[in-house]
């Protein structure tokens, strides 16, 4: 039996293990097994208060009590802007997994659903997301669009060979 449940700070180590293999499943040559260790514990340090004061919030999809699926979503602050152009926060949704043995029966758009109600309820009416090349037709099928958003990675002196 399928349950879901909001996520707690006792859900540190899944929403982790969540991200990691979120990004192991893009299959991106530039994410590395050790990038993705060094990635997982910073993450592990950043979301840990965020967690214990909500502000990283979420839901877990269990199947006999076994977490299957998972979504983390935050409000971050960010300033007026045409696509909200009386509001100072958006909605982000971030770490949307589903675990390989429960993929393709709809989980991912439930977490999506119920993403998008939590944000309503917080009186929050623009998202934003990154997708992957998995997750984007889920995304499209819901309504979600590509912006024109650009990056940079501005630190040559990192530990990974990624500069200059």
């Amino acid at each position: 039996m399928m349950t879901t449940r909001p996520v707690t700070p006792r859900d540190l180590d899944l929403v982790c293990r969540h991200r990691e293999e979120m990004f192991r499943a893009s299959n991106a040559p530039s994410r590395t097994d050790d990038i993705l260790k060094a990635m997982t514990a910073a993450f592990r340090i950043w979301a840990e208060p965020r967690l214990k004061d909500a502000t990283y919030f979420g839901y877990i999809v269990e199947d006999a009590g076994a977490p299957i699926a998972g979504i983390g979503l935050m409000v971050i602050e960010w300033p007026p802007h045409p696509s909200h152009p009386l509001e100072d926060r958006r909605g982000y949704v971030l770490n949307v997994f589903v675990e390989p043995s429960h993929r393709r029966r709809g989980l991912g758009k439930m977490l999506m659903e119920l993403g998008e109600a939590e944000f309503r309820k917080r009186g929050v009416s623009y998202g934003v997301l990154h997708a992957t090349r998995m997750g984007k037709p889920l995304y499209e099928r819901m309504g979600w669009s590509a912006t024109s958003e650009m990056a940079k990675i501005l630190n040559a002196a990192d530990d990974f060979g990624a500069g200059t």
